[in-house]
C-alpha cells in the first residue's frame, strides 16, 4: 500500500490483480484498487473531480479526468474516511498509476489538488 498526504487529506492505494478477468494471451490485464481518503484536516470538504495518469509498459499514457469518484462526490467531514475500488486494464503485465483529486472546502470554498501517490499494476508472477 502506498500514501500521500495533501494539505491534512491522506490518501492510500492498495492494488490487486484480477486473474479471472484478465487474458495474457490476448494481450489484455485487469488490476483493481482500493482507494482510501482519510480526511485529517480541520475542514469538511467535497471532492469534486479526478485526473488520473495511466501508465502501460508497452509505452501507452493515457489520461482520464472527470467527475467524482465511482460515480460519488462524497463529502468527508474532520476524520471520516471514504473508501472505493475501481479499475484499470492495461495491454501488458506491468503500469502504474498516479493523479489528484480536486477538493473543495466546504466553509470558503477554496479548492485544492490533492495528490494521489504513483502506485504500480503488476501481475504476480512478474515479481518471482
Amino acid at each position: 500500500m502506498v500514501s500521500s498526504v495533501t494539505e491534512g487529506v491522506k490518501v492510500s492505494v492498495k492494488t490487486e490483480y484480477q486473474s479471472d478477468y484478465s487474458s495474457p494471451l490476448q494481450a489484455h490485464y485487469v488490476f483493481t484498487y482500493r482507494i482510501t481518503i482519510e480526511n485529517a484536516s480541520d475542514y469538511t470538504i467535497q471532492l469534486l473531480r479526478r485526473h488520473w495518469t495511466i501508465f502501460d509498459s508497452n509505452g501507452t499514457i493515457r489520461e482520464v479526468e472527470g467527475e467524482g469518484v465511482v460515480g460519488l462526490q462524497p463529502v468527508l467531514e474532520p476524520g471520516e474516511v471514504h473508501q472505493y475500488v475501481s479499475g484499470c486494464n492495461l495491454r501488458s503485465s506491468m503500469g502504474k498509476m498516479a493523479g489528484t483529486y480536486l477538493v473543495e472546502r466546504i466553509i470558503d470554498g477554496k479548492q485544492v489538488r490533492v495528490a494521489i501517490p504513483e502506485f504500480t499494476m503488476i501481475v504476480p508472477y512478474k515479481l518471482n
